[in-house]
Protein backbone atom coordinates (compact mmCIF):
# COMPACT_ATOMS: atom_id res chain seq x y z
CA UNK A 1 0.00 0.00 0.00
CA UNK A 2 0.55 0.07 0.50
CA UNK A 3 0.73 1.02 3.03
CA UNK A 4 -0.30 1.29 2.36
CA UNK A 5 -1.79 4.48 3.78
CA UNK A 6 -1.18 5.05 3.17
CA UNK A 7 -1.99 7.20 0.47
CA UNK A 8 -4.88 7.52 -0.78
CA UNK A 9 -7.11 9.16 -3.25
CA UNK A 10 -9.50 10.90 -3.57
CA UNK A 11 -11.52 11.80 -6.70
CA UNK A 12 -13.56 10.57 -7.84
CA UNK A 13 -12.13 7.56 -9.26
CA UNK A 14 -8.58 8.42 -7.82
CA UNK A 15 -7.38 5.80 -5.94
CA UNK A 16 -6.77 4.75 -2.35
CA UNK A 17 -3.29 5.64 -0.97
CA UNK A 18 -2.25 7.25 -3.89
CA UNK A 19 -3.88 10.48 -3.46
CA UNK A 20 -0.88 12.49 -4.81
CA UNK A 21 -0.63 14.47 -7.08
CA UNK A 22 -0.28 15.10 -10.72
CA UNK A 23 1.23 17.84 -12.57
CA UNK A 24 1.53 18.66 -16.44
CA UNK A 25 4.07 16.98 -18.15
CA UNK A 26 5.64 18.16 -21.40
CA UNK A 27 7.41 15.32 -22.16
CA UNK A 28 6.42 13.20 -24.78
CA UNK A 29 5.31 9.29 -24.03
CA UNK A 30 8.41 7.74 -24.06
CA UNK A 31 7.38 5.12 -26.43
CA UNK A 32 11.00 5.01 -28.59
CA UNK A 33 14.02 4.94 -25.72
CA UNK A 34 16.17 3.70 -28.22
CA UNK A 35 13.66 1.71 -29.85
CA UNK A 36 12.26 -0.06 -26.62
CA UNK A 37 8.65 0.19 -25.71
CA UNK A 38 8.38 2.06 -22.52
CA UNK A 39 5.06 2.75 -20.92
CA UNK A 40 4.80 6.26 -19.29
CA UNK A 41 2.55 6.28 -15.87
CA UNK A 42 0.54 8.87 -13.67
CA UNK A 43 2.54 9.09 -10.27
CA UNK A 44 2.78 11.13 -7.24
CA UNK A 45 6.01 11.60 -5.70
CA UNK A 46 7.35 9.02 -2.97
CA UNK A 47 7.08 9.93 0.50
CA UNK A 48 10.53 8.53 1.55
CA UNK A 49 12.85 6.72 -0.50
CA UNK A 50 12.27 3.83 -1.89
CA UNK A 51 13.08 1.28 1.24
CA UNK A 52 10.12 -1.32 1.04
CA UNK A 53 9.33 -1.74 5.06
CA UNK A 54 9.28 2.18 4.83
CA UNK A 55 6.73 2.55 1.92
CA UNK A 56 3.51 2.74 3.27
CA UNK A 57 1.07 4.83 0.39
CA UNK A 58 1.12 4.65 -3.44
CA UNK A 59 3.82 6.93 -4.16
CA UNK A 60 6.69 4.95 -3.30
CA UNK A 61 4.50 1.54 -3.69
CA UNK A 62 3.69 1.28 -7.22
CA UNK A 63 7.36 1.68 -8.47
CA UNK A 64 8.26 -0.82 -5.21
CA UNK A 65 5.86 -3.51 -6.43
CA UNK A 66 8.08 -3.84 -9.43
CA UNK A 67 11.14 -3.86 -8.29
CA UNK A 68 10.99 -6.43 -5.76
CA UNK A 69 9.54 -9.53 -5.85
CA UNK A 70 8.58 -11.41 -2.50
CA UNK A 71 7.58 -14.96 -1.65
CA UNK A 72 4.39 -15.18 -3.01
CA UNK A 73 2.44 -12.61 -5.71
CA UNK A 74 -0.86 -12.01 -6.16
CA UNK A 75 -2.77 -11.89 -9.90
CA UNK A 76 -5.09 -9.70 -10.91
CA UNK A 77 -7.76 -10.60 -8.62
CA UNK A 78 -5.94 -11.12 -5.67
CA UNK A 79 -5.36 -14.82 -5.84
CA UNK A 80 -2.19 -15.78 -4.67
CA UNK A 81 1.11 -18.16 -5.47
CA UNK A 82 4.26 -19.41 -4.58
CA UNK A 83 6.70 -16.95 -6.61
CA UNK A 84 10.41 -16.47 -4.73
CA UNK A 85 8.71 -19.65 -2.38
CA UNK A 86 8.91 -22.90 -3.56
CA UNK A 87 6.91 -24.31 -0.59
CA UNK A 88 5.22 -22.28 2.59
CA UNK A 89 4.43 -24.60 5.19
CA UNK A 90 2.22 -24.33 8.56
CA UNK A 91 2.49 -26.68 11.57
CA UNK A 92 -0.91 -27.55 12.84
CA UNK A 93 -2.01 -24.50 14.23
CA UNK A 94 -0.54 -22.16 12.00
CA UNK A 95 2.30 -21.60 14.97
CA UNK A 96 5.76 -22.06 12.99
CA UNK A 97 6.07 -21.76 8.81
CA UNK A 98 8.88 -23.69 7.45
CA UNK A 99 9.94 -21.95 3.79
CA UNK A 100 11.79 -22.64 0.93
CA UNK A 101 12.77 -20.79 -1.85
CA UNK A 102 13.76 -21.18 -4.83
CA UNK A 103 17.15 -21.42 -5.76
CA UNK A 104 18.80 -19.22 -8.52
CA UNK A 105 17.04 -15.90 -7.96
CA UNK A 106 19.65 -12.83 -8.13
CA UNK A 107 19.18 -9.16 -6.86
CA UNK A 108 20.02 -7.14 -9.94
CA UNK A 109 23.23 -6.30 -8.71
CA UNK A 110 24.42 -10.05 -9.42
CA UNK A 111 23.96 -11.19 -5.55
CA UNK A 112 21.91 -14.41 -4.87
CA UNK A 113 18.46 -14.11 -2.87
CA UNK A 114 18.68 -16.49 0.07
CA UNK A 115 16.75 -17.48 3.08
CA UNK A 116 19.00 -14.39 4.67
CA UNK A 117 18.12 -11.96 2.63
CA UNK A 118 14.42 -12.22 3.74
CA UNK A 119 15.11 -12.80 7.52
CA UNK A 120 17.61 -9.87 7.92
CA UNK A 121 15.04 -7.61 5.97
CA UNK A 122 12.50 -8.85 7.98
CA UNK A 123 14.27 -8.21 11.19
CA UNK A 124 15.52 -4.50 9.90
CA UNK A 125 11.94 -3.59 9.36
CA UNK A 126 10.66 -4.78 12.71
CA UNK A 127 13.01 -3.28 14.55
CA UNK A 128 11.75 -0.25 16.70
CA UNK A 129 15.43 1.19 15.96
CA UNK A 130 14.81 1.50 12.43
CA UNK A 131 11.66 3.52 12.88
CA UNK A 132 10.27 1.79 9.73
CA UNK A 133 6.60 2.48 8.77
CA UNK A 134 5.42 -0.99 8.18
CA UNK A 135 7.05 -2.44 11.63
CA UNK A 136 3.56 -3.67 12.87
CA UNK A 137 3.00 -6.30 9.76
CA UNK A 138 5.47 -8.13 11.63
CA UNK A 139 4.19 -8.32 15.08
CA UNK A 140 2.91 -11.81 14.86
CA UNK A 141 6.49 -13.24 14.66
CA UNK A 142 7.97 -14.28 17.68
CA UNK A 143 10.62 -11.73 18.97
CA UNK A 144 8.52 -8.72 17.99
CA UNK A 145 7.97 -7.02 21.56
CA UNK A 146 12.11 -7.26 22.18
CA UNK A 147 12.87 -5.27 18.99
CA UNK A 148 10.34 -2.74 20.70
CA UNK A 149 12.29 -1.56 23.29
CA UNK A 150 14.61 1.17 24.05
CA UNK A 151 18.12 1.00 23.66
CA UNK A 152 18.64 -1.01 20.82
CA UNK A 153 21.33 -0.79 17.78
CA UNK A 154 18.81 -1.67 14.63
CA UNK A 155 21.16 -5.43 14.01
CA UNK A 156 19.17 -6.99 16.23
CA UNK A 157 17.33 -10.04 14.85
CA UNK A 158 13.83 -10.71 15.34
CA UNK A 159 14.30 -14.66 17.77
CA UNK A 160 11.08 -16.05 15.45
CA UNK A 161 13.60 -16.60 12.17
CA UNK A 162 15.95 -19.28 11.61
CA UNK A 163 18.06 -19.65 8.74
CA UNK A 164 18.46 -23.69 8.43
CA UNK A 165 20.72 -23.08 4.74
CA UNK A 166 20.70 -20.92 1.78
CA UNK A 167 17.35 -21.75 0.56
CA UNK A 168 15.77 -22.61 4.08
CA UNK A 169 14.39 -20.81 7.26
CA UNK A 170 11.93 -21.20 9.65
CA UNK A 171 9.16 -18.69 11.41
CA UNK A 172 8.06 -19.52 14.73
CA UNK A 173 5.00 -17.04 15.38
CA UNK A 174 4.68 -15.44 18.73
CA UNK A 175 0.74 -16.16 18.11
CA UNK A 176 -0.84 -18.13 15.34
CA UNK A 177 -1.72 -16.29 12.13
CA UNK A 178 -3.22 -17.90 9.61
CA UNK A 179 -2.81 -15.00 7.24
CA UNK A 180 0.44 -14.85 7.06
CA UNK A 181 1.04 -17.09 4.00
CA UNK A 182 -0.89 -14.23 2.13
CA UNK A 183 0.40 -11.59 4.19
CA UNK A 184 3.98 -12.10 2.87
CA UNK A 185 2.84 -10.75 -0.37
CA UNK A 186 2.97 -7.28 0.69
CA UNK A 187 5.71 -5.23 -0.26
CA UNK A 188 7.53 -4.90 3.43
CA UNK A 189 8.27 -8.76 3.43
CA UNK A 190 10.72 -7.67 0.45
CA UNK A 191 13.99 -9.29 0.38
CA UNK A 192 16.93 -7.10 0.41
CA UNK A 193 20.61 -7.29 -0.55
CA UNK A 194 23.47 -7.39 1.66
CA UNK A 195 24.34 -3.68 0.23
CA UNK A 196 21.40 -2.25 1.57
CA UNK A 197 22.73 -2.35 4.64
CA UNK A 198 26.07 -0.36 4.30
CA UNK A 199 24.22 2.62 3.25
CA UNK A 200 20.17 2.63 3.42
CA UNK A 201 19.81 5.96 2.68
CA UNK A 202 21.77 5.82 -0.29
CA UNK A 203 20.14 2.75 -1.27
CA UNK A 204 16.27 3.84 -0.96
CA UNK A 205 17.77 6.68 -3.63
CA UNK A 206 18.96 4.02 -6.09
CA UNK A 207 17.27 0.66 -4.94
CA UNK A 208 18.29 -3.00 -5.84
CA UNK A 209 15.61 -5.41 -5.89
CA UNK A 210 14.72 -8.57 -7.69
CA UNK A 211 11.20 -8.31 -9.37
CA UNK A 212 9.76 -7.56 -12.91
CA UNK A 213 11.54 -4.77 -13.79
CA UNK A 214 15.23 -2.46 -11.92
CA UNK A 215 15.77 0.99 -11.08
CA UNK A 216 16.88 3.03 -13.91
CA UNK A 217 16.52 6.34 -12.03
CA UNK A 218 14.79 8.96 -10.30
CA UNK A 219 14.36 12.48 -11.11
CA UNK A 220 12.66 13.75 -7.56
CA UNK A 221 9.32 15.58 -8.43
CA UNK A 222 9.32 14.52 -11.93
CA UNK A 223 9.69 11.13 -12.92
CA UNK A 224 11.03 7.67 -11.63
CA UNK A 225 12.16 5.36 -14.08
CA UNK A 226 12.29 1.79 -14.23
CA UNK A 227 13.70 -1.16 -16.95
CA UNK A 228 13.13 -4.76 -17.72
CA UNK A 229 14.74 -6.89 -15.34
CA UNK A 230 16.05 -9.53 -18.13
CA UNK A 231 17.12 -11.78 -15.41
CA UNK A 232 13.35 -11.65 -13.63
CA UNK A 233 12.08 -15.69 -13.93
CA UNK A 234 8.66 -14.64 -11.42
CA UNK A 235 4.97 -15.08 -12.05
CA UNK A 236 4.84 -11.31 -13.62
CA UNK A 237 7.32 -11.08 -16.59
CA UNK A 238 6.94 -7.89 -18.41
CA UNK A 239 5.58 -7.41 -21.53
CA UNK A 240 7.10 -3.96 -22.19
CA UNK A 241 10.91 -2.79 -21.91
CA UNK A 242 10.31 -0.71 -18.80
CA UNK A 243 7.71 1.78 -16.90
CA UNK A 244 8.48 5.55 -16.51
CA UNK A 245 6.53 7.07 -13.30
CA UNK A 246 5.80 11.03 -13.93
CA UNK A 247 5.09 13.03 -11.37
CA UNK A 248 2.08 15.71 -11.61
CA UNK A 249 0.52 17.99 -9.23
CA UNK A 250 -2.73 18.46 -11.07
CA UNK A 251 -4.77 15.29 -12.04
CA UNK A 252 -6.75 17.42 -14.73
CA UNK A 253 -3.24 18.14 -16.40
CA UNK A 254 -2.14 14.11 -16.40
CA UNK A 255 -5.57 13.30 -18.11
CA UNK A 256 -5.01 16.02 -20.51
CA UNK A 257 -1.51 14.39 -21.26
CA UNK A 258 -3.53 11.09 -21.88
CA UNK A 259 -6.14 12.70 -24.57
CA UNK A 260 -2.99 14.62 -26.44
CA UNK A 261 -1.00 10.99 -25.98
CA UNK A 262 1.65 12.59 -23.98
CA UNK A 263 0.99 9.63 -20.69
CA UNK A 264 0.01 6.38 -21.11
CA UNK A 265 -1.97 5.28 -18.15
CA UNK A 266 -3.60 6.65 -14.94
CA UNK A 267 -5.75 4.90 -12.33
CA UNK A 268 -7.63 7.42 -11.30
CA UNK A 269 -9.95 10.55 -12.94
CA UNK A 270 -10.11 13.70 -12.02
CA UNK A 271 -13.47 14.90 -10.66
CA UNK A 272 -14.18 17.45 -13.56
CA UNK A 273 -14.31 14.20 -16.29
CA UNK A 274 -16.24 11.62 -14.33
CA UNK A 275 -19.32 12.67 -16.28
CA UNK A 276 -17.67 12.13 -19.76
CA UNK A 277 -14.52 9.91 -19.52
CA UNK A 278 -16.52 6.89 -20.41
CA UNK A 279 -17.60 8.12 -23.52
CA UNK A 280 -14.17 9.93 -24.60
CA UNK A 281 -13.11 9.33 -27.47
CA UNK A 282 -9.74 9.91 -26.89
CA UNK A 283 -8.91 7.45 -24.41
CA UNK A 284 -9.39 4.16 -23.34
CA UNK A 285 -11.95 4.43 -19.86
CA UNK A 286 -12.43 1.41 -17.09
CA UNK A 287 -14.68 1.39 -14.53
CA UNK A 288 -15.59 -1.43 -12.46
CA UNK A 289 -16.31 -2.07 -8.55
CA UNK A 290 -12.92 -1.86 -6.28
CA UNK A 291 -11.31 -2.39 -3.49
CA UNK A 292 -10.57 1.24 -2.18
CA UNK A 293 -11.99 2.43 0.91
CA UNK A 294 -11.85 6.36 1.30
CA UNK A 295 -12.15 7.72 4.95
CA UNK A 296 -11.25 10.50 7.12
CA UNK A 297 -9.99 10.23 10.81
CA UNK A 298 -9.89 12.52 13.44
CA UNK A 299 -7.23 12.02 16.17
CA UNK A 300 -8.06 9.70 18.91
CA UNK A 301 -7.11 11.86 21.81
CA UNK A 302 -8.34 15.04 19.87
CA UNK A 303 -9.97 17.42 22.67
CA UNK A 304 -13.82 16.85 22.69
CA UNK A 305 -13.56 13.76 19.85
CA UNK A 306 -11.33 11.66 22.09
CA UNK A 307 -12.56 8.51 20.76
CA UNK A 308 -12.52 7.42 24.75
CA UNK A 309 -15.11 9.21 26.24
CA UNK A 310 -18.74 9.57 25.64
CA UNK A 311 -18.56 13.04 24.40
CA UNK A 312 -15.97 11.91 22.12
CA UNK A 313 -18.09 9.19 20.63
CA UNK A 314 -20.90 11.35 20.07
CA UNK A 315 -19.39 13.36 18.55
CA UNK A 316 -18.05 11.30 15.86
CA UNK A 317 -21.35 9.60 15.40
CA UNK A 318 -23.19 13.00 14.90
CA UNK A 319 -20.49 13.96 12.51
CA UNK A 320 -21.34 10.63 10.27
CA UNK A 321 -24.42 10.95 10.50
CA UNK A 322 -24.19 14.34 8.86
CA UNK A 323 -22.90 13.46 6.02
CA UNK A 324 -24.89 12.35 2.82
CA UNK A 325 -22.48 9.97 1.41
CA UNK A 326 -25.04 9.16 -1.50
CA UNK A 327 -25.41 12.74 -2.25
CA UNK A 328 -21.42 12.76 -2.73
CA UNK A 329 -21.10 9.36 -4.51
CA UNK A 330 -23.96 11.11 -7.17
CA UNK A 331 -23.37 14.52 -7.34
CA UNK A 332 -19.79 14.98 -6.73
CA UNK A 333 -18.01 11.98 -8.00
CA UNK A 334 -20.73 11.18 -10.60
CA UNK A 335 -21.53 7.34 -9.82
CA UNK A 336 -17.39 6.50 -9.35
CA UNK A 337 -17.89 5.45 -5.92
CA UNK A 338 -20.40 3.46 -3.76
CA UNK A 339 -21.16 4.72 -0.39
CA UNK A 340 -19.53 2.77 2.97
CA UNK A 341 -20.94 0.37 4.97
CA UNK A 342 -18.06 -1.08 6.71
CA UNK A 343 -14.20 -0.40 6.87
CA UNK A 344 -13.41 -3.15 4.22
CA UNK A 345 -14.79 -3.39 0.70
CA UNK A 346 -17.20 -5.32 -0.98
CA UNK A 347 -14.28 -7.14 -3.00
CA UNK A 348 -12.87 -8.36 0.75
CA UNK A 349 -13.57 -11.84 1.98
CA UNK A 350 -16.01 -12.24 4.60
CA UNK A 351 -17.81 -8.28 3.68
CA UNK A 352 -20.95 -7.70 4.93
CA UNK A 353 -23.20 -4.52 4.54
CA UNK A 354 -25.39 -5.54 7.55
CA UNK A 355 -22.91 -5.45 10.75
CA UNK A 356 -24.39 -3.95 14.39
CA UNK A 357 -23.70 0.12 13.91
CA UNK A 358 -23.58 0.25 10.08
CA UNK A 359 -26.48 2.91 10.72
CA UNK A 360 -23.73 5.34 12.34
CA UNK A 361 -22.94 5.72 8.53
CA UNK A 362 -26.35 6.57 7.10
CA UNK A 363 -27.18 10.00 6.69
CA UNK A 364 -29.90 11.00 9.50
CA UNK A 365 -30.00 14.77 9.81
CA UNK A 366 -32.26 14.87 13.15
CA UNK A 367 -30.41 12.08 14.43
CA UNK A 368 -27.31 13.56 13.77
CA UNK A 369 -28.30 17.42 15.59
CA UNK A 370 -29.41 15.17 18.28
CA UNK A 371 -25.81 13.59 19.25
CA UNK A 372 -24.42 16.56 18.86
CA UNK A 373 -26.30 18.72 21.47
CA UNK A 374 -25.76 15.13 23.99
CA UNK A 375 -22.24 15.50 23.57
CA UNK A 376 -22.38 19.54 24.08
CA UNK A 377 -24.46 18.80 26.98
CA UNK A 378 -21.45 16.63 28.64
CA UNK A 379 -19.05 19.71 27.89
CA UNK A 380 -19.92 22.41 25.03
CA UNK A 381 -18.00 22.95 21.71
CA UNK A 382 -17.14 26.11 20.47
CA UNK A 383 -14.10 25.23 18.67
CA UNK A 384 -13.41 24.78 15.04
CA UNK A 385 -13.22 21.61 13.21
CA UNK A 386 -10.80 21.76 10.22
CA UNK A 387 -10.47 18.85 7.47
CA UNK A 388 -7.19 18.59 5.88
CA UNK A 389 -6.11 16.91 2.44
CA UNK A 390 -3.53 17.26 -0.27
CA UNK A 391 -4.61 20.02 -2.65
CA UNK A 392 -2.68 17.84 -5.70
CA UNK A 393 -5.06 14.70 -5.84
CA UNK A 394 -8.37 16.14 -6.13
CA UNK A 395 -9.82 15.89 -2.81
CA UNK A 396 -11.19 19.68 -2.75
CA UNK A 397 -14.61 18.69 -4.38
CA UNK A 398 -14.99 16.02 -1.68
CA UNK A 399 -13.96 17.60 1.27
CA UNK A 400 -15.96 21.01 0.32
CA UNK A 401 -18.88 18.33 -0.20
CA UNK A 402 -18.64 17.10 3.50
CA UNK A 403 -17.83 20.98 5.25
CA UNK A 404 -21.13 22.07 3.75
CA UNK A 405 -22.93 19.41 5.00
CA UNK A 406 -21.86 19.67 8.36
CA UNK A 407 -22.57 23.64 8.29
CA UNK A 408 -26.05 22.71 6.65
CA UNK A 409 -26.97 19.48 8.57
CA UNK A 410 -24.97 20.37 12.38
CA UNK A 411 -24.86 24.21 12.17
CA UNK A 412 -21.47 23.94 13.38
CA UNK A 413 -17.66 25.63 12.78
CA UNK A 414 -15.85 23.60 10.40
CA UNK A 415 -13.40 24.36 7.20
CA UNK A 416 -11.04 22.43 5.03
CA UNK A 417 -7.09 23.36 5.43
CA UNK A 418 -5.35 21.96 2.44
CA UNK A 419 -1.90 20.82 1.93
CA UNK A 420 -0.37 22.05 -0.96
CA UNK A 421 1.47 18.38 -1.85
CA UNK A 422 0.50 14.67 -0.54
CA UNK A 423 4.61 14.45 0.49
CA UNK A 424 3.83 17.14 2.77
CA UNK A 425 0.19 15.83 3.94
CA UNK A 426 1.81 12.89 4.80
CA UNK A 427 4.80 14.37 6.64
CA UNK A 428 2.33 15.97 8.76
CA UNK A 429 0.64 12.70 9.28
CA UNK A 430 3.31 11.02 10.76
CA UNK A 431 4.87 13.94 12.77
CA UNK A 432 1.05 13.75 14.32
CA UNK A 433 1.07 17.48 13.11
CA UNK A 434 -2.57 17.61 12.57
CA UNK A 435 -4.69 19.04 15.09
CA UNK A 436 -8.16 18.13 12.98
CA UNK A 437 -9.99 15.75 10.72
CA UNK A 438 -7.51 14.28 7.75
CA UNK A 439 -8.49 12.52 5.03
CA UNK A 440 -7.69 8.61 4.77
CA UNK A 441 -7.94 5.70 2.30
CA UNK A 442 -6.61 2.30 1.81
CA UNK A 443 -5.63 0.27 -0.70
CA UNK A 444 -5.30 -2.97 0.42
CA UNK A 445 -1.62 -4.66 0.44
CA UNK A 446 -2.90 -8.37 0.46
CA UNK A 447 -7.01 -10.01 0.15
CA UNK A 448 -7.70 -10.16 3.59
CA UNK A 449 -9.82 -8.28 6.13
CA UNK A 450 -6.92 -8.14 8.38
CA UNK A 451 -5.11 -6.10 5.85
CA UNK A 452 -7.99 -3.17 6.78
CA UNK A 453 -8.51 -3.86 10.04
CA UNK A 454 -4.93 -5.05 12.01
CA UNK A 455 -2.98 -2.33 10.08
CA UNK A 456 -5.20 0.46 10.43
CA UNK A 457 -6.88 0.11 14.01
CA UNK A 458 -5.06 -2.18 16.21
CA UNK A 459 -2.88 -0.80 19.07
CA UNK A 460 0.36 -2.38 17.56
CA UNK A 461 0.36 -0.29 14.65
CA UNK A 462 -0.54 2.85 16.47
CA UNK A 463 2.58 5.54 17.61
CA UNK A 464 4.27 5.59 14.81
CA UNK A 465 4.91 1.83 14.10
CA UNK A 466 2.01 1.27 11.50
CA UNK A 467 -1.06 2.70 9.38
CA UNK A 468 -2.97 3.50 12.49
CA UNK A 469 -2.65 7.14 12.08
CA UNK A 470 -5.34 8.20 14.39
CA UNK A 471 -3.38 6.26 17.11
CA UNK A 472 -6.79 4.37 18.15
CA UNK A 473 -6.15 1.66 20.99
CA UNK A 474 -8.89 -0.65 22.10
CA UNK A 475 -7.78 -3.77 24.46
CA UNK A 476 -11.01 -5.16 22.68
CA UNK A 477 -10.55 -4.82 19.57
CA UNK A 478 -7.12 -6.21 19.94
CA UNK A 479 -8.28 -9.38 21.54
CA UNK A 480 -10.65 -10.11 18.90
CA UNK A 481 -7.30 -9.63 16.00
CA UNK A 482 -5.72 -11.94 18.16
CA UNK A 483 -8.38 -14.65 17.82
CA UNK A 484 -9.13 -14.16 14.52
CA UNK A 485 -5.02 -14.79 13.83
CA UNK A 486 -5.87 -18.27 16.05
CA UNK A 487 -9.13 -18.94 14.14
CA UNK A 488 -9.20 -22.55 12.53
CA UNK A 489 -10.79 -21.40 8.94
CA UNK A 490 -10.99 -18.29 6.98
CA UNK A 491 -15.17 -18.25 7.88
CA UNK A 492 -14.27 -18.01 11.39
CA UNK A 493 -11.74 -15.48 11.00
CA UNK A 494 -14.08 -13.46 9.05
CA UNK A 495 -16.48 -13.73 11.56
CA UNK A 496 -14.10 -12.27 14.33
CA UNK A 497 -13.55 -9.53 12.00
CA UNK A 498 -16.84 -8.47 11.53
CA UNK A 499 -16.92 -8.22 15.43
CA UNK A 500 -14.46 -6.31 15.60
CA UNK A 501 -15.74 -4.23 12.83
CA UNK A 502 -18.91 -3.25 14.97
CA UNK A 503 -16.71 -1.94 17.67
CA UNK A 504 -15.49 -0.28 15.03
CA UNK A 505 -18.71 1.72 13.61
CA UNK A 506 -19.29 2.24 17.26
CA UNK A 507 -15.88 4.03 18.40
CA UNK A 508 -15.56 5.22 14.68
CA UNK A 509 -11.95 6.10 14.71
CA UNK A 510 -11.90 6.63 11.37
CA UNK A 511 -15.40 7.82 9.09
CA UNK A 512 -15.60 5.41 6.21
CA UNK A 513 -17.07 7.67 3.33
CA UNK A 514 -16.89 5.53 0.08
CA UNK A 515 -15.65 2.97 -1.72
CA UNK A 516 -13.53 4.14 -4.75
CA UNK A 517 -13.94 2.13 -8.38
CA UNK A 518 -11.55 1.03 -10.09
CA UNK A 519 -11.64 3.49 -12.76
CA UNK A 520 -9.18 5.15 -15.37
CA UNK A 521 -7.99 5.90 -18.59
CA UNK A 522 -5.51 4.83 -21.05
CA UNK A 523 -4.00 6.62 -24.50
CA UNK A 524 -5.64 4.81 -27.39
CA UNK A 525 -2.87 2.93 -28.56
CA UNK A 526 -2.19 1.43 -25.56
CA UNK A 527 -3.05 -2.24 -25.60
CA UNK A 528 -3.67 -4.69 -22.18
CA UNK A 529 -5.37 -2.35 -19.69
CA UNK A 530 -6.87 -3.38 -16.98
CA UNK A 531 -7.18 -3.22 -13.41
CA UNK A 532 -6.03 -4.98 -10.56
CA UNK A 533 -7.25 -5.78 -7.41
CA UNK A 534 -5.54 -2.91 -5.61
CA UNK A 535 -6.90 -1.21 -8.53
CA UNK A 536 -4.24 -0.33 -10.15
CA UNK A 537 -3.01 -1.26 -13.62
CA UNK A 538 -1.23 -4.50 -14.52
CA UNK A 539 2.22 -2.75 -15.36
CA UNK A 540 3.31 -6.02 -17.05
CA UNK A 541 0.54 -6.07 -19.26
CA UNK A 542 0.80 -3.34 -20.96
CA UNK A 543 1.90 -2.71 -24.63
CA UNK A 544 1.79 -0.12 -27.60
Amino acid sequence: MKKKALAFAAAACSLAMLLSGCGSSNSNTASSDNGKMIITSYASEPQNPLIPGNTNETGGGKPGDLLFARLVSFDAKGNASNEVAESITPNENATQYTIKIKSGWKFTDGTPVTAESFTKAWSYVANAKNAQKCSSFFSTIAGFDDLQKDGLKGTEQLSGLKVVDDTTFTVDMSQPDATFPIKIGYLAFAPLPESFYKDPKAFGEKPVGNGPYKFDGWDHNKEIRLVKNPDYKGNDVAKNDGITFKIYTDDKAAYADIQAGNLDVMESVPASATKTFEKDPKVQAYNKAGSVSQTFTIPSNLEHFDVNTEEGQLRRQAISKAINREQITDKVLNGVGTPAKDFTSPLTPGYSDSLKGEDNLEFDAAKAKELWAKADAISKFDGQLTFSYNADGGAKPIYDAIVNQLKNNLGINVATTPVPTFQEFRDAITNRQVKGAFRTGWQPDYPSAENYLFQLYASAAADGKGSNDGDFKNADFDKLMDEAYAAQSTDDANKLYQQAQEILLQDLPSIPLYYSNACGVAGTSVKGFEMNWQNLPVYEELTK
